[in-house]
């Protein structure tokens, strides 16, 4: 007899309800604060000022909730509950099936900012009505470890309304990201995470599962240089972390040879969970993040600072040969 569908740990399952609409049996959406902003005309998320995606349509999704690699430092996540790594094709979700929810669940939570006093009408009809244009493949735990990631992104394609297809990984599953440009289902943007740059700092800030992490997220990197979509290094500077100037070197050599097409280098936020790791003076203010930016921009002759923004504590540089404009066009999502 089966084992039956892959779960949330039940003991675990009041938490994560707390945080998110859980969709199925182990994903899961969440409407972020800058979706909910947009939605008031108080301002959008810094994807839309430099992607041009829609932050008022936006589906942040997960189809792995509780399941990650890592257990990193400056995660808000309660990744003491993210245990599991592994997730048996034969008992995971469809990606129809969680799609179709997501939709359904996501419009339960835009609902009630209708009756805002400061709700922008016809924004919230568009929010509401319309199926998503921008999914975010990122809300927690880590989208690779899902099985059918290749067809959930084939899925959303059928779908003439997405935009744009964003996925964040931490590199752990070099072999998804494989599967995923054989199966010719790389997303619109792939972010890989990279938070170290050495061995030592790698088990320190990310606290691999895996015994050979730090030779998976290498091989993952070894890749980026000849995928066919847009790829983004995501840096996440802590401050008295891994930030300091000695290793800014190192950093600066391992994102020169992704050849990725933009570099998000953005500030640790001192919020959820990670404040049980490290504390608020690990949180560098927008300047800090402006300036360690600009030194490390210094070492790497093929990328400029192009954007930034104070809010997100997030500055954004660019590979000056990448063939993609900053904003994605209105194209089906991952048609190159």
């Amino acid at each position: 007899m089966g084992r039956g569908k892959i779960t949330i740990d039940e003991m675990a399952r009041p938490r994560w309800e707390a945080s998110y609409s859980i969709v199925g049996a182990h994903s899961g959406i969440q409407i972020c604060t800058w979706t909910k902003k947009a939605l008031r005309g108080k301002g959008v998320c810094y994807k839309q000022k430099f992607y041009g995606v829609d932050c008022h349509r936006c589906a942040q999704v997960s189809p792995a909730l509780a399941w990650c690699s890592e257990n990193c430092i400056f995660c808000w996540r309660p990744n003491e509950w993210m245990k599991e790594i592994k997730m048996r094709r034969s008992e995971v979700d469809e990606p129809a099936e969680i799609i179709a929810g997501v939709v359904e669940a996501r419009k339960k939570l835009v609902s009630g900012i209708k009756g805002a006093q400061d709700s922008e009408k016809e924004l919230w009809e568009e929010s509401f009505k319309l199926f998503p244009s921008h999914w975010a493949i990122s809300l927690s735990g880590e989208p690779t470890l899902y099985p059918k990631l290749p067809e959930m992104v084939k899925e959303l394609r059928k779908h003439k309304e997405v935009r744009s297809i964003f996925i964040v990984s931490n590199g752990q599953e070099p072999k998804m990201i494989e599967k995923l440009a054989k199966m010719d289902a790389l997303p619109t943007q792939l972010y890989i995470s990279v938070d170290a740059c050495n061995a030592k700092m790698f088990e320190k800030v990310n606290r691999p599962k895996y015994r050979d992490g730090w030779k998976r997220l290498n091989k993952t990197l070894g890749l980026l240089p000849e995928l066919d979509c847009r790829r983004v290094i995501r840096y996440t500077l802590i401050k008295g972390v891994n930030d300091s100037e000695k290793e800014m070197k190192g950093f600066a050599e391992m994102f020169e040879k992704t050849k990725a097409d933009f570099i998000e280098i953005k500030g640790y936020m001192f919020l959820g969970d990670s404040r049980k790791r490290l504390v608020f003076e690990n949180m560098p203010k927008h300047e800090y993040v402006r300036e360690y930016a600009k030194k490390i921009a210094k070492m790497l002759p093929n990328y400029e600072i192009i954007d930034e923004d104070y809010l997100s504590r997030i500055v954004l540089l660019k590979r000056k040969n990448s063939p993609y404009a900053n904003y994605i066009s209105n194209a089906v999502a991952g048609r190159r």
